[in-house]
């Protein structure tokens, strides 16, 4: 039987709504339901995405997994491990990128790697070796200039390099490919494949690139106002409405199922 990598079960967080930019979820009371009794699980070796329009939750969900956010109900486990009773082990097996990645933007993509593979427990033969394995596969050249110089697509490319570098069991990729050209973006999914099929990684991964959800994923789940309403292959969400819709795509799934368009703009 395959091992379970990731197992969220019922999870649901709340904000109020001074501390949520969901104002088009806000209730009554003033209080968002980011994230509403949901539950998945992932099998190790599998690349599951999440979709959703902006606003959906699909990052909260990801920030609870990541143990950045406190869900208010239900339980995350990955590989077994209790995300809040074993916060520090889980943090051993996963990396996270997000849209929005965090840099010394004074240093270089080496310093900054390097800086980074400290904290993992490297030394510096063994980082220097694989950061430059890394950033080669990548198509990253700029080692020694400086972030702050660099564009926001080649430092998200650097962001990604610093999550591989750990070599985790679980990753976690929120909007990883937002921002970057055609071919850096097809770099980049080439790499995540060989990740998962030649380093033993899951992958977790929300995008608003249909196509890009359609080459990488194994399941696809459709979040929409906090609820997963469709999981599936990407054949079999697209088998859903083919009594509707000839040669339907996954774009064709997301807006009959939620009558939405994904916006690639703006926080998801």
């Amino acid at each position: 039987m395959q091992a379970i990598a990731l197992k969220v079960q019922n999870i649901s967080k709340l904000f109020t709504s001074e501390e949520s930019w969901l104002k088009r979820l806000r209730s009554r009371d003033g209080k968002v339901l980011a994230v509403n009794d949901v539950s998945f699980q992932i099998a190790r070796g599998e690349i599951y995405g999440i979709l959703g329009p902006n606003g959906s939750g699909k990052s909260t969900l990801i920030r609870c997994i990541a143990t950045l956010l406190i869900p208010d109900a239900g339980r995350i486990a990955i590989f077994g491990h209790d995300v809040q009773k074993e916060e520090m082990l889980v943090k051993r097996l996963i990396n996270r990128v997000s849209v929005e990645a965090a840099f010394f933007k004074k240093l270089s993509a080496l310093e900054n790697l390097l800086y980074a593979a400290r904290l993992y427990g490297m030394d510096g033969a063994t980082a220097r070796q694989r950061i430059r394995e890394i950033l080669e596969r990548l198509g990253i050249k700029e080692l020694h200039q400086p972030l702050e110089h660099m564009s926001r697509g080649m430092q998200q490319k650097v962001a990604i390099a610093r999550a591989f570098l750990s070599s985790p069991m679980l990753l976690l990729l929120d909007e990883p490919t937002t921002g970057l050209d055609p071919r850096s973006k097809r770099e980049v999914q080439e790499f995540v494949l060989e990740v998962r099929d030649h380093h033993d990684a899951t992958v977790l991964l929300t995008t608003h690139d249909m196509d890009e959800a359609d080459r990488l994923c194994d399941r696809v789940a459709i979040i929409d106002n906090g609820t997963i309403i469709a999981e599936d292959t990407p054949q079999g969400l697209k088998n859903l409405i083919r009594d509707r819709v000839a040669n339907p795509t996954l774009e064709d799934v997301f807006m009959e199922l939620t009558g939405k368009q994904l916006m690639t703009e703006g926080v998801p």
